[in-house]
């Protein structure tokens, strides 16, 4: 009875050493002779997150003959023209939804006297008139482009911001463009819009205007351009230059240029900008033939006139690069 006993106990005490091995081959989800899986590591929150996608989405501005936004518009009233085929849309929206706003602002020494304060006045025109949910990147720019505000919504740290710097040095509008739209492609809101203060002029940037162009065909951020300029610049080649450029970059993203020639003219226009981007439809689309062969596909938005209205004018890239995936946050 005594040597059964014993053998009971060992018998006890082997299932429990057993059953401990198990548990802990279980707890470390592994077999003998495999490496743990690491826990995983946070994600660097600066970092986008690269989904692969073939869904193509627009961002559309609709005006009347005398100029005014047409809201109200239903998804049947939009055409979509991707390389000469029609594409079925399959995303539409209307609402009045925050947008990430990349600010870029000249403070080199073309900007001095007059011209910046005009700018700063004008500004804070603008963001009394955006959606309270806006968030705002600040790059400004002289001989170097310097982040000054990174992704915020407070809209008087922006205008606080721009009455501690002075205009000085040379001019790198074109890495400051080519920096404002890596910071705002990073932005939480889908909708991405830059406003490029400046009176356009560039003598001291390391990328290229081709290099700046490719980059913004490639990325879905509406541009607008405001010029500051004078009658010196008007005259000179490198204020023509300069214009040419603000246009042409404004233009390719579905976006516009002005040119303001007084006061009260700068504050209208950073007024329509900040209407202009509540007044804005989205569209979606898949592709029919789609190749992610990285090549340039012609792109046409056309909008159908409701009954009683007459000739509408649509606004929108006019391509894009076939990419194999987008960045999206």
């Amino acid at each position: 009875m005594i040597r059964s006993r014993l053998q009971s106990m060992r018998w006890d005490a082997a299932c429990g050493v057993f059953a401990s091995l198990i548990f802990a081959l279980a707890a470390a989800g592994s077999a003998p002779g495999q490496t743990p899986t690491p826990s995983p590591t946070p994600d660097d929150p600066d970092s986008p997150v690269r989904v692969k996608t073939d869904l193509v989405t627009v961002t559309a501005t609709v005006t009347d003959y005398f100029g005014r936004y047409v809201s109200g518009l239903t998804k049947n009233a939009f055409t979509i023209i991707d390389n000469n085929q029609e594409q079925e849309i399959t995303f539409f929206s209307d609402s009045d939804a925050p947008v990430s706003v990349g600010i870029i602002f000249d403070i080199s020494g073309s900007m001095s006297g007059s011209k910046i304060m005009k700018a700063r006045k004008a500004l804070s025109r603008f963001i009394l008139t955006s959606h309270p949910m806006d968030e705002y990147f600040l790059i400004a720019f002289n001989s170097r482009a310097q982040l000054l505000v990174d992704r915020t919504r407070d809209a008087d740290a922006i205008l606080q911001k721009l009455t501690l710097v002075q205009p000085r040095a040379n001019t790198a509008l074109y890495d400051a463009v080519y920096l404002g739209v890596e910071r705002v492609t990073r932005g939480s809101h889908q909708k991405k819009a830059l406003l490029i203060i400046s009176d356009g002029q560039d003598n001291a940037s390391r990328y290229s205007f081709t290099e700046v162009r490719r980059l913004m065909k490639e990325a879905d951020v509406v541009t607008y351009a405001i010029e500051i300029l004078d009658k010196a610049d008007l005259s000179s080649p490198l204020g023509a230059q300069g214009q040419a450029f603000l246009s042409e970059i404004a233009n390719v993203t579905g976006g516009k240029s002005f040119q303001p020639q007084s006061d009260v003219e700068m504050d209208e226009v950073f007024e329509r900008i900040g209407i202009e981007l509540r007044h804005q439809y989205s569209l979606g689309y898949t592709p029919k033939d789609f190749v992610p062969d990285g090549r340039w596909r012609k792109l046409k938005v056309k909008v159908k006139p409701p009954r009683g209205l007459t000739r509408l004018t649509v606004r929108s890239r006019d391509g894009y690069f076939a990419a194999p995936n987008v960045s999206v946050r």
